[in-house]
């Protein structure tokens, strides 16, 4: 049995000013990630970003609290029971 978990890294970002740590965030977890989905929210003026990943929990977790750390982004993990 497989300690890894499939989970869903969801992201808000209202500030567009972190966009190249996010991306070297989700550089440093490649290994991780199943997929990744960025949709640009110009009503609102932030960008919402969906990040598949399937690692251990302690790993998802990781990589959450990295993100959520950045100023002007909001991170929050949703992961499978499987």
């Amino acid at each position: 049995m497989s300690d890894k978990r499939l989970a869903v890294i969801s992201l808000i970002v209202e500030d567009r000013a972190c966009t190249a740590d996010i991306n070297a965030l989700l550089s440093e977890y490649a290994d991780c990630i199943v997929g990744r989905m960025g949709v640009p929210y110009r009503q609102k003026n932030v960008s919402v970003i969906c990040v598949i990943v399937d690692a251990p929990a302690e790993c998802i977790n990781g990589l959450t609290g990295k993100i959520g750390m950045l100023r002007g982004v909001s991170a929050k993990t949703l992961m499978s029971k499987l």
